[in-house]
């Protein structure tokens, strides 16, 4: 079994390779599969829980200034994202712009679909610190709505970490991510994406 350190370093090799389009598939479904315990839900999903994401969106960000300690100062800001299907349809990824009042950036997100477990794995990468891809959430969808959960640390306090995908219809979708801090008991939501279609 891979160490922590040897699964992020894959991890990292897994997503920076599909940005050039030759993700290696064995070695990101050995990763999603060793994860699978990361994220407790039993819903099955499927290779095309995904297809809706595909095309370019405007974005309306509301991010959480301060997270968990009890903070009600939000942040708000616009973007723009294109997502596209890659692999026969088992990754989609997607490349965004934001702007912000501290500046315009840019990132990339990657899903990616493992049959043997019915898995999806999320992996997020910054352009302001491009060798650190953060901790993947794993989950699937549900009635609609996919729940991606993981465990990550929050200025030295460990946190699970959920990121819920709601498409409302063909034109409008929403991300949100919350944290908690008791183990899942209680979650405080920290940003909100809110999505229109384009194209």
């Amino acid at each position: 079994m891979l160490s922590d350190p040897d699964r992020r370093r894959m991890m990292q090799m897994s997503l920076l390779a599909a940005a050039a389009g030759v993700l290696p598939l064995v070695k990101l479904g050995n990763a999603l599969a060793q994860d699978t315990a990361r994220a407790p839900v039993t819903a099955s999903g499927g290779i095309h829980d995904f297809d809706f994401f595909v095309g370019t969106w405007q974005m309306h960000h509301r991010r959480l200034k301060e997270r968990l300690i009890g903070s009600k100062a939000w942040e708000e800001f616009d973007g723009v994202t294109h997502a596209r299907s890659m692999i026969g349809g088992i990754c989609n990824l997607n490349d965004s712009i934001v702007n912000r009042a501290s500046g315009t950036f840019r990132s990339l997100g990657l899903r990616a679909y493992d049959a043997k477990t019915g898995l999806w794995g999320d992996w997020y990468l910054s352009a302001r610190d491009p060798h650190k891809i953060d901790v993947p959430g794993f989950g699937r969808f549900e009635n609609g709505i996919g729940t991606f959960l993981s465990d990550d640390v929050h200025k030295g306090t460990p946190v699970k970490v959920r990121g819920l995908w709601t498409p409302y219809s063909s034109t409008s979708l929403q991300w949100e991510q919350a944290f908690s801090a008791d183990g899942g008991k209680t979650w405080e939501t920290n940003w909100v994406m809110r999505y229109k279609r384009t194209a």
